[in-house]
């Protein structure tokens, strides 16, 4: 069977494989039936924004294509590399026009012109990037970030690498950034002139990591998955 992204497709579905089952140990059949279950019951209609906001404030929720997932609190290990990496763009960022942010903090994706009560895609990124400041409201963002960050772990690696890299990918995002602390890895996607990812860089422990999008951004490796408890 050929697949329309090729190379692309068969590097997340290698990592997808080896992260998830490394890290949980599970046959595949198992894994697949784990990962598959994550959203929430399939609701009689999709999901969007304006239902979102009716659900209990204490409860963090996505919505990818009007289908809900609930979102877990992110162990020990994910807040330390999320808090140094959000250290070192803050440093980098802190003199220009592009903000970051962390989680929670929600990212609306129209397709359109919907008004937010109507959108169907609603994410929180680990972290972002936001450089167009008409993007920024009191409910988050409307559109799509310059940067996208996401830090995989066993229960959210299928959604990064699947459901998430092609919403990112059709919502215009032009680099999305996938962290792999079990390994040490950070790999970067950027958009080509079809609008499709393809992978600029893979970076690990003692390498400096490097953007196309932002020139002269550096960012330290080793300091970001040293403050892992190994």
């Amino acid at each position: 069977m050929v697949l329309k992204y090729n190379n692309n497709y068969k590097i997340r579905n290698s990592l997808q494989v080896f992260w998830i089952g490394v890290a949980t140990e599970l046959p595949t059949d198992e894994w697949e039936e784990k990962f598959m279950s994550m959203s929430a019951p399939k609701p009689d209609k999709k999901q969007t924004y304006g239902d979102l906001l009716q659900w209990p404030e204490e409860e963090k929720w996505e919505i990818i294509d009007g289908v809900p997932y609930l979102l877990s609190a992110p162990g020990r290990n994910h807040q330390a590399v999320s808090m140094e990496l959000s250290g070192q763009l803050w440093l980098f960022f802190r003199d220009k026009e592009c903000q970051v942010f962390a989680a929670p903090f929600d990212v609306r994706l129209p397709q359109g012109e919907e008004k937010d009560e109507d959108i169907y895609n609603v994410v929180q990124p680990d972290l972002s990037v936001i450089c167009a400041q008409d993007k920024l409201d009191e409910r988050g963002c409307k559109g799509a970030p310059n940067l996208v960050i996401e830090i995989l772990s066993p229960s959210t690696a299928k959604k990064e690498l699947n459901e998430k890299f092609n919403l990112y990918e059709r919502s215009g995002v032009p680099e999305y950034w996938v962290v792999f602390p079990k390994f040490n890895v950070i790999v970067v996607y950027s958009l080509d002139a079809e609008g499709k990812y393809q992978k600029t860089g893979d970076f690990s422990t003692g390498q400096i990591l490097t953007s196309e999008l932002f020139p002269g951004l550096e960012i330290n490796l080793s300091q970001v998955f040293s403050v892992q408890d190994n």
